[in-house]
């Protein structure tokens, strides 16, 4: 799945990030068919780099990596992360698998645990017996419900630990627990982004797998009712998928950066009920808000503390929400309304 939006997108990126970091290298995705792995895979091939996309198809699509499928420097195995095994030198991993969607990880929440604890052992083990770098995607759900916004890396989080999000708030903390225990214990290369809610081309809107954005794309394509649950004044903070690849890709290669986590998002917070109504704007659609008990435990406020991140790459997210909102419902509007799609 790969078009001229998505095609302009990867060149921005490419701009940013240095062709002989990874040109000839050997490098892991997991999660490789989803989201956001799916843009990284097409990153690493246009750097030239050899790239092997490990994922279960449990919700990554094929759709988003076929257009890979027959360059001879990209290799698809489908596989459950926490059983994969591989013989070849790998330099770097970027282990994304996981079941990022509220909804879908609460109905599968032993799975969920699974790949945060199995899935990251098993990467830690595979990165640590080829000396290379492992980036691990980590999430702004660490924080749980903040008390603390905009929220900074040294902020310990209030998570409910047997809550209805904990398969996947407490499996990310474990992992990065893990993670950081490998590179004190044996010095791996170790890089910990936590990712703040990213949006763009390729972001799920289908059945249990749609978060806000897409969802209210979607709803407002076909002009049935925006679902906003609670009262809408929750808030989220929306990086745009270029700035969101762009800064794993920088961490990736830093040196200051080993042993760190670091936020990943856009600094400009917002609320549901506000998102709702741009894209409402932005279509032109007529249908209605409607709105729907929130959930437990669901985040009040989420806002990422950048400056991290800009002291350790030197650069800082750069499409304006607006941009990017304008250039995500250009993108599903050239698609047919269609679940797989």
């Amino acid at each position: 799945m790969i078009d001229d939006i998505i095609l302009e997108d990867l060149e921005n990126i490419k701009k940013l990030v240095k062709e002989d970091k990874f040109a000839g290298k050997n490098v892991l995705v997991t999660g490789g068919a989803g989201f956001i792995g799916s843009w990284l895979c097409d990153v690493f091939i246009s750097l030239g780099a050899k790239v092997v996309a490990v994922d279960d198809l449990s919700t990554g699509r094929m759709k988003n990596i076929d257009h890979l499928t027959k360059n001879p420097k990209f290799k698809f195995v489908k596989c459950d992360v926490c059983t994969f095994k591989n013989k070849e030198k790998i330099e770097f991993i970027l282990h994304m698998a996981g079941h990022a969607s509220p909804d879908e990880y609460q109905i599968h929440p032993i799975e969920t645990l699974q790949t945060s604890a199995f899935g990251s052992a098993n990467m830690a083990e595979l990165a640590r017996k080829n000396d290379a770098t492992l980036l691990f995607a980590s999430t702004s759900e660490v924080y749980g419900d903040a008390e603390v916004v905009p929220t900074p890396e040294s902020y310990w989080g209030k998570v409910n630990p047997i809550g209805p999000r904990s398969c996947y708030d407490e499996g990310k903390r474990f992992a990065e627990a893990l993670l950081v225990a490998y590179h004190k214990q044996y010095g791996l290369d170790v890089k910990i982004p936590r990712i703040f809610n990213s949006y763009g081309p390729r972001l799920r809107e289908d059945g249990l797998y749609g978060r806000a954005m897409s969802r209210f794309i979607a709803q407002a394509r076909a002009n049935d009712a925006i679902t906003v649950y609670g009262d809408g004044k929750q808030t989220r903070s929306f990086c745009y998928i270029t700035d969101t690849v762009t800064g794993l890709m920088l961490l990736t290669t830093n040196e200051k950066a080993k042993g760190e986590v670091v936020n990943i998002g856009n600094s400009k917070e917002m609320t549901i009920l506000e998102l709702a109504k741009r894209i409402k704007e932005i279509t032109k659609c007529k249908s209605p808000v409607t709105f729907h008990p929130l959930p437990k435990d669901d985040p009040k406020r989420r806002c990422p503390y950048m400056s991290k991140l800009d002291a350790l790459v030197g650069w800082k997210p750069q499409v304006k929400f607006e941009d990017g909102l304008r250039r995500t419902i250009k993108w599903f509007s050239s698609k047919p309304r269609d679940p797989q799609n």
